[in-house]
């Protein structure tokens, strides 16, 4: 099965182009204020609409109001990924929209909250926890043990996210088995500034496997 990957926390067309000229199978936009990956309506509206049929367009959410999710919703996103969701909110939300749901990991025992969401996801992405302290629930180039998943029985497709870059994609894609990875921080220069460069390598490196 060939390898995909999402390239998450896009804002200008720049690197929106290089992301889809690279191969990216899904592109990701942030609703979410506190992050410095953020977008507006419609700037998701403007980037959306260059974004090739092919491609899945995801929106980024914490735990979003009504309001939010309807507004954003609009602006032409095929799927939500959702993090610090119950069970019941996504399974109501995926009655609209294909969802997906962030599992935060750092031991084997946190494999296991990805079950609930069984029939109220479409697929599990296991990203690495961040501290309880912490502003952002991801995007912060924390990773976790990818060998906790390697005895993982999973109950639904799923991603690996957290901490991955050009350098170290492969490897993990080859300790996981993930068929489908997801980088923020990674492609980054500074936070929130993506670099159309590190997309490429990023791509070229899930590509080559």
């Amino acid at each position: 099965m060939p390898v995909t990957a999402k390239i998450c926390g896009l804002s200008t067309p720049e690197t929106l182009d290089a992301a889809v000229a690279g191969g990216a199978s899904h592109v990701g936009f942030v609703f979410f204020p506190p992050s410095p990956r953020n977008i507006g309506f419609d700037q998701a509206r403007a980037l959306a609409s260059h974004v090739p049929s092919h491609v899945t367009k995801v929106g980024v959410f914490v735990d979003p109001d009504e309001a939010m999710l309807n507004a954003a919703i609009a602006t032409g996103l095929d799927a939500v990924q959702l993090h610090k969701v119950t069970p019941e909110r996504a399974a109501a939300i995926r009655s609209r929209i294909p969802v997906w749901v962030a599992v935060a990991v750092k031991t084997s025992a946190d494999l296991a909250a990805a079950t609930p969401f069984i029939g109220a996801a479409d697929r599990i992405l296991f990203d690495a926890r961040t501290p309880d302290n912490a502003a952002l629930p991801g995007g912060m180039g924390l990773r976790f043990d990818w060998t906790l998943l390697q005895s993982h029985r999973h109950t639904l497709p799923w991603a690996l996210s957290g901490g991955l870059d050009p350098a170290n994609v492969a490897e993990a894609i080859r300790v996981t088995g993930a068929s489908l990875v997801d980088v923020s921080s990674g492609v980054e220069s500074a936070p929130g500034v993506k670099d159309v460069d590190k997309i490429a390598a990023f791509l070229k490196a899930v590509a080559s496997l």
